[in-house]
């Protein structure tokens, strides 16, 4: 009988060293090297690596705060269902701290504002790459201090920015365009992008807005205009001003009739993108565009009218979001330390 006795003490003892070594095996999160980790990491978006990875365990911690190579390209994009409730500016600024210095690509999609870009610049110094998409709280002086400080600019886009670009006022009378100050204090500019949300016959007005300043970007290899309203005379000034060009996207571009002269001006670059060419590559939401003016059904409601066009997502940002569900979910979900960046 003790003999008995002692086997079952054993016999549990190794019981437990099994579920030891067994939970030992499963935690592969926490055995992964600093490498390894840095491989994942940048494999995701920045907001997931704030927002999750970094609250796995004590070494992912480590790796998203205290590495500054992974945050050296910064990238914040997507996130549409929850963009609204996620202080994305805070994040954005939380994001270059951690880079200590050394970011050199900031990519931002709803992440950013003018006070935002003062503090890039200063933490950033060496910027090569600056991308804001649909980032409504930057404004043309907002946009234009910063860039002064970002001769090392290399990659510049401007999509979506309602409130950049153009002319804005400097001094008591003059106006300067917002792109040709870029054309002077970023002499290492190669590659610039503008998209608008879509093309619109019904423009009028300055059809080649931005022109004069784009014109100035003398070092430009590629250039992409997306749903832009300049005419055959702009795209000649552009292609005058910028001898260089090797990729030419200007789809979406209808006021553009590309007839002998303009064919001859582009038959030295390699890539030339039409504007009815297939959009099937292009990154950014594509809506139709209006390229003939039609008589419109205008609804009228307490002093404010609406197309009744029948579109799915006029209510986004005015009726109560599709997505409150999946946010109440989502910020029951969020660590508490994390919880500082919902708005």
């Amino acid at each position: 009988m003790p003999s008995r006795g002692l086997g079952g003490r054993a016999r549990r003892r190794r019981a437990c060293r099994r579920r030891r070594d067994a939970a030992v095996a499963r935690d592969w999160a926490g055995g992964l090297g600093t490498d390894a980790l840095l491989a994942i990491f940048r494999r995701l978006d920045h907001v997931d690596v704030l927002l999750a990875a970094d609250n796995v365990c004590r070494s992912w911690r480590r790796a998203a705060r205290e590495e500054p190579t992974l945050w050296r390209r910064i990238t914040m994009r997507g996130h549409e269902g929850i963009a609204r409730r996620l202080n994305r500016g805070g994040m954005a600024c939380e994001a270059v701290r951690r880079a200590a210095g050394q970011c050199e690509a900031f990519c931002g999609e709803y992440a950013g504002d003018d006070g935002f870009l003062m503090y890039l610049i200063e933490q950033a110094p060496c910027l090569k790459s600056l991308r804001l998409i649909s980032c409504n709280y930057v404004s043309n002086e907002g946009f234009t201090e910063p860039v002064k400080k970002l001769p090392l600019l290399e990659d510049l886009e401007v999509s979506l920015c309602d409130n950049v670009g153009g002319y804005y006022a400097c001094g008591s009378d003059r106006r300067s365009d917002v792109f040709e100050v870029v054309g002077e204090v970023c002499p290492k500019l190669k590659h610039f992008r503008r998209s608008n949300k879509l093309f619109d016959v019904r423009v009028w007005w300055n059809k080649d807005d931005d022109v004069q300043g784009i014109a100035t970007m003398h070092g430009l290899r590629s250039l992409q205009l997306f749903g832009h309203a300049l005419t055959n005379e702009g795209l000649e000034t552009i292609l005058d001003g910028c001898p260089h060009l090797e990729c030419l996207d200007i789809r979406h571009c209808f006021n553009i009739d590309m007839d002998e002269a303009l064919h001859l001006k582009c038959a030295g670059i390699k890539t030339l993108r039409l504007p009815d060419d297939p959009t099937d590559d292009y990154d950014l939401e594509v809506h139709s565009p209006i390229r003939m003016v039609v008589e419109e059904e205008i609804v009228w409601d307490s002093g404010y009218y609406s197309d009744d066009s029948g579109d799915d997502d006029w209510d986004f940002y005015g009726e109560p979001s599709r997505y409150e569900s999946d946010l109440d979910k989502y910020e029951k979900m969020l660590p508490l330390n994390m919880r500082t960046f919902l708005k």
